[in-house]
């Protein structure tokens, strides 16, 4: 009998893990049968420094997720969040083609061939589409728009855009230890598969991932991701305030950012130190907020995952702060209460096995047939952006 089973590898700048799960017949969620995890060497800020070490690291992790899982990892879904991600917004128009105005499918694609168009795409490349709107003949369009007619269809489209040397290298480490990418998932996108319901995407909300040397912004509205950025600052940055502030050794620091006291310091101090650093992390959101136009505006709230996560000030520290509902990511899908996958640091990793399965969207707003061939241009790969 053939196995369902779904991979996913998240490579993060201090930790790479692998989640491997087996969707059973008639169950919704898949059943985790394996996990590797390893300490990420070769990397900063998400992208690939050193390609022997990235490598040797990310391998240690797909072994152990084979021998926890008794599967050969051949194919995996794989999340990005180096700072180069992002997201563009740009419109394209095309007049309809048939004599009758009917629209068509080659309409919606010349005006998502236009909205690329209109992008400065050096140096980038599309790793998704989001068509966010449709207008026809100045009218906004909802629900279906094949078959409705008119003379001129416009489309407004967020491009979510990746360095394209960072990605090669990055698929490079993946192909080096004979794992083929099957496709290539935003953090934030992943992780929001596990962190935020159907009802937060639709009425608003931000997943905020706070990894060790980046923090990733996904917001949505109306069911769709509507902006997508990264900043170059992380968890490392509150440890190293701390072994500076408190001149203790950074592996102490580290603990003692999370709640786990195990030296005889000033909590008042601690608090102050950590709550420093938050609040540039904070300022940097607050500004993303301000310029899509969202600040204050988000009823869902914002929601963190990421191993920067645990930090006990968080939540309430980013209520004050962006004066928005907060919380730290919880989810019910996998395993009991005592299972270390319940840590928001492993929903992207987790978000990856289930995207493509609970979204079939998500498959058609990227890039399918992109890593057969990275040098196919973006414009080649439009047919496969239907809304």
């Amino acid at each position: 009998m053939i196995r369902n089973i779904s991979i996913g590898i998240d490579i993060g700048s201090s930790t790479t893990r692998v989640i491997v799960g087996e969707f059973e017949k008639g169950e919704k969620n898949p059943k985790i049968i394996g996990v590797g995890e390893s300490a990420t060497l070769g990397m900063r800020h998400g992208y690939v420094v050193n390609m022997d070490e990235a490598i040797s690291s990310v391998r240690k992790a797909v072994e152990m997720a084979e021998k926890t899982s008794g599967i050969k990892i051949k194919r995996a879904f794989v999340s990005i969040s180096g700072t180069t991600l992002k997201s563009e917004i740009s419109t394209g128009i095309s007049i309809i083609t048939k004599a009758d105005g009917e629209v068509t499918s080659l309409d919606i694609n010349k005006a998502l061939e236009e909205c690329e168009e209109n992008l400065n795409l050096s140096n980038k490349k599309v790793i998704q589409v989001v068509p966010l709107s449709y207008r026809l003949d100045s009218k906004e369009v909802l629900g279906r728009l094949e078959g409705m007619r008119g003379n001129k269809l416009e489309v407004k489209a967020l491009f979510v855009t990746y360095s394209v040397q960072h990605l090669e290298d990055l698929l490079a480490v993946l192909a080096e230890i004979g794992v083929e990418t099957i496709d290539i998932v935003p953090s934030g996108v992943a992780a929001s598969y596990i962190a935020l319901s159907d009802k937060q995407k639709i009425v608003g909300g931000a997943l905020v991932d706070i990894g060790a040397e980046k923090v990733s912004i996904a917001v949505f509205e109306n069911g769709l991701l509507s902006s997508i950025y990264t900043f170059s600052i992380g968890g490392a940055d509150i440890t190293n305030d701390i072994a500076l502030g408190m001149k203790i050794p950074l592996e102490n620091a580290e603990s003692l950012k999370l709640g786990n006291i195990e030296e005889i310091v000033s909590k008042k101090k601690l608090d102050e130190i950590v709550e420093a650093r938050l609040s540039d992390i904070f300022e940097l959101i607050e500004n993303h907020l301000k310029k899509i136009k969202r600040s204050e505006l988000l009823p869902a709230g914002i929601v963190f995952v990421g191993g920067g996560a645990n930090i006990s000030l968080l939540s309430e520290l980013s209520k004050s702060a962006l004066k928005l509902p907060s919380k730290v990511g919880t989810t019910e899908i996998f395993g009991n209460n005592k299972t270390k996958l319940r840590d928001p640091a492993y929903f992207t990793a987790l978000g990856l096995i289930i995207a493509l399965k609970d979204n079939e969207n998500y498959s058609e707003g990227s890039l399918g047939g992109f890593f057969k061939d990275l040098k196919k241009s973006v414009k080649s790969s439009l047919k496969q952006l239907m809304p």
